[in-house]
């Protein structure tokens, strides 16, 4: 009698890295379109340049180290990577910029170590945070939402912004302004108080204009993820947390002088990195109770860069940080074997 064999696993996997990556992508669908409808069409030009230059560096690397190219590309981690640095760079970028990080992102923070699945450290938050140290004033180049902006921006403006760094000076000044968390980190560094600092237009009725519904639509998708069960609760819930249990305790020990804890959570990339950003399965912590610990750590790490480090948001070098302390997390958080003590 002849019997049918297979080699394990027997019972095939409900979740495959092309499913999760697609359904990242879908629910990344609400904050893209949010962040075009306030910011205009230079994120649709950070998304194209750094989707294009992924792919192509992909297939580049898969090819200088004998993979086959279209199993590994069909997975969409290049793309979910290289939409999420899209996300988090300025909408007025030169085209550089996008090009350079998505490089970085690929090739030194995801093929050098051996590819998907052996990168220690988020590679869309490495390139974002190689950018930022290396070329400060072009990653503060942000368009003012579309509710402060008094005459639209033309599509050939915003072409010569972009593509040839030509405009007029009185242009530029009149359609960019500083993040609602660089604003106010640098006003509290002159001794304003935050009512003095919230009367200024750049800030909404929770947080920042425009980018409260930016945060708003990315905890939508991040609701999405969690209803499919592509990401546990315990990582965003974790960074939420964090963050919203220090910054309540700084608020109400000095509510002069400190923010409240709704502006922290809907202000910059705070929703983008609970849900999309610091649940990567490969760089986050893997047992129940280090998720959390390790969610915990980047929403406290992210107000301490917040509010004494050098830069308004800190939610990408948070997340590098504590990518550092996977391994100790998770060695001192294993659940008990069945059958010891």
């Amino acid at each position: 009698m002849h019997f049918l064999t297979s080699n394990a696993p027997f019972i095939a996997p409900q979740n495959s890295v092309q499913r999760m990556m697609f359904w990242v992508l879908i629910a990344l669908l609400p904050g893209v379109i949010t962040m075009i409808w306030q910011f205009g069409y230079g994120v649709l030009f950070n998304i194209i340049i750094c989707l294009m230059t992924a792919l192509a560096a992909e297939a580049l690397m898969l090819h200088l180290r004998g993979r086959p190219i279209l199993p590994f590309m069909s997975d969409l981690s290049a793309v979910v990577t290289a939409l999420l640095l899209a996300l988090a760079l300025p909408t007025l970028a030169p085209w550089w910029i996008p090009f350079i990080g998505a490089l970085i992102a690929i090739i030194i923070a995801k093929h050098l170590y051996g590819g998907l699945g052996y990168n220690p450290f988020n590679p869309a938050m490495v390139a974002f945070a190689v950018l930022m140290v290396s070329f400060p004033k072009s990653m503060t180049v942000w368009m003012l939402p579309q509710a402060l902006q008094v005459d639209s921006v033309s599509f050939s403006d915003l072409i010569s912004l972009v593509f040839q760094q030509q405009a007029n000076p009185e242009l530029i000044d009149a359609i960019t302004a500083a993040t609602p968390l660089d604003t106010m980190k640098t006003q509290l560094g002159l001794n304003q108080t935050i009512d003095e600092i919230r009367s200024a237009s750049v800030f909404g009725s929770l947080a920042g204009t425009g980018w409260q519904w930016v945060s708003i639509a990315f905890l939508l998708g991040g609701c999405l993820l969690l209803a499919k069960k592509i990401i546990s609760w315990h990582i965003p819930v974790g960074v939420l947390a964090g963050l919203f249990v220090i910054s309540f305790i700084a608020y109400m020990s000095e509510p002069g002088l400190s923010p409240s804890p709704t502006f922290h959570l809907l202000s910059g990339g705070a929703m983008l990195g609970a849900f999309f950003i610091a649940t990567d399965p490969v760089t986050a912590a893997t047992t129940t109770k280090g998720r959390f610990i390790y969610g915990a750590l980047i929403g406290v790490l992210t107000y301490i860069i917040r509010t004494w480090g050098g830069y308004p948001e800190g939610i990408a070098f948070a997340v590098i940080l504590i990518n550092m302390t996977v391994p100790l997390i998770d060695h001192y958080t294993q659940p008990r074997v069945y059958g010891h003590k």
